[in-house]
């Protein structure tokens, strides 16, 4: 597999049908053509297994249903991208801080989890491999710092979580032996949180072939911290590594206020300033870092979510999704100066750099 120059756009359905729109050099475009363009060579999409209430109103964030993920990873074969498909395991957003059952497991336990996670894999795969949409690479979960699946699969019991975990697994390798199975966790600088979690993996013996990073500057260390972590993690389990989640912001401006994570506050503590020469200075010095993992083990990223600007209702959750997990704050977009392209669709400086690095 070449180096992934990869771009995760689960938001995209949404965007587009709120009127997103795309530009390269002031023209307008398909944004796979620009993506395409610009040495983009892959798609990371997110799949949740019911992001629905009872009444059939969507959480939003993308409303990322096997229909969506189909569609979006239909488009991306199309344009002659691999994409790599998130398995959430969970109706909504998963993170080190929630990893909530579907609403149709939440009576399962034990065996009977293990088996739905197994059936459930399975059986999405294969309904993607009928439509000719197998993919690349498959994570089984999502930022699985504290386990999966919770409470079954909640760390610090490790067995349990294996279980759940060599289930998911096993499922894509029936499918077909030469997806690359990527397991993931946030934090990408520390190189302690790392041994730990993936000594204990190592124990159980389970079958991976790729430890996926969320790395952000701003809350993750330094890049020194993060290539140490990935040069320690590839030798010590012998695997490759990739930086699956990144981003980092062009201003610290809030598009008509709405709450942006990205702030002044921030950006401080990053040695990148918040502006578009700043965003593309930093990939270019975060694609060097991943270049230098030793034996080429470092095989690629997946920047988050480059393409969610502003348009209007686009929400990373709506009230019902915000009641469910049990979030308090807002909706809204809370991402847009991260993006790879201006609050107005145009493609930003950090893209080229991105085209151009070798």
């Amino acid at each position: 597999m070449s180096f992934i120059k990869g771009m995760d756009i689960s938001m995209l359905r949404e965007l587009e049908e709120l009127g997103a729109e795309y530009y390269d050099n002031g023209t307008r475009q398909d944004i796979f053509q620009i993506l395409k363009n610009h040495d983009i060579n892959a798609v990371r999409l997110r799949l949740w297994h019911n992001p629905y209430n009872g009444n059939r109103i969507p959480y939003g964030g993308g409303t990322n249903d096997l229909k969506t993920t189909a569609m979006l990873a239909d488009r991306a074969c199309r344009s002659g991208m691999l994409f790599a498909l998130d398995i959430h395991y969970s109706d909504f957003w998963t993170d080190p801080l929630k990893q909530i059952k579907p609403k149709a497991w939440e009576n399962l336990t034990g065996a009977g989890l293990e088996e739905e996670v197994y059936n459930y894999t399975y059986n999405i795969l294969g309904k993607l491999k009928s439509r000719g949409l197998m993919p690349a690479m498959v994570q089984v979960g999502n930022e699985l710092t504290n386990g999966i699946l919770w409470p079954d699969g909640r760390l610090p019991d490790y067995g349990a979580m294996v279980r759940l975990l060599k289930q998911g697994i096993t499922a894509v390798k029936d499918i077909s032996p030469d997806i690359k199975v990527i397991l993931h966790l946030d934090n990408g600088g520390n190189n302690e949180l790392y041994r730990e979690w993936f000594d204990n993996i190592e124990k159980e013996s389970v079958a991976y072939d790729v430890i996926g990073l969320s790395y952000y500057p701003y809350w993750h260390g330094t890049l020194d911290e993060l290539e140490f972590n990935m040069n320690d993690i590839s030798r010590r389990y012998g695997k490759d590594v990739m930086v699956v989640e990144t981003a980092y912001g062009f201003t610290t401006d809030s598009y008509n206020n709405e709450g942006m994570i990205f702030s002044k506050e921030l950006a401080d503590k990053v040695p990148f300033e918040p502006t578009e020469k700043g965003q593309s200075d930093f990939m270019t010095e975060l694609l060097n870092r991943i270049r230098r993992v030793k034996n080429q083990r470092g095989t690629g990223f997946f920047y988050w979510e480059p393409a969610w600007i502003p348009v209007k209702g686009s929400t990373w959750a709506t009230a019902e999704g915000r009641k469910y997990i049990k979030d308090s704050s807002g909706g809204g977009n809370t991402w847009a100066n991260q993006a790879l392209f201006d609050f107005h669709g145009n493609t930003l400086p950090a893209l080229k750099a991105i085209r151009d690095f070798k």
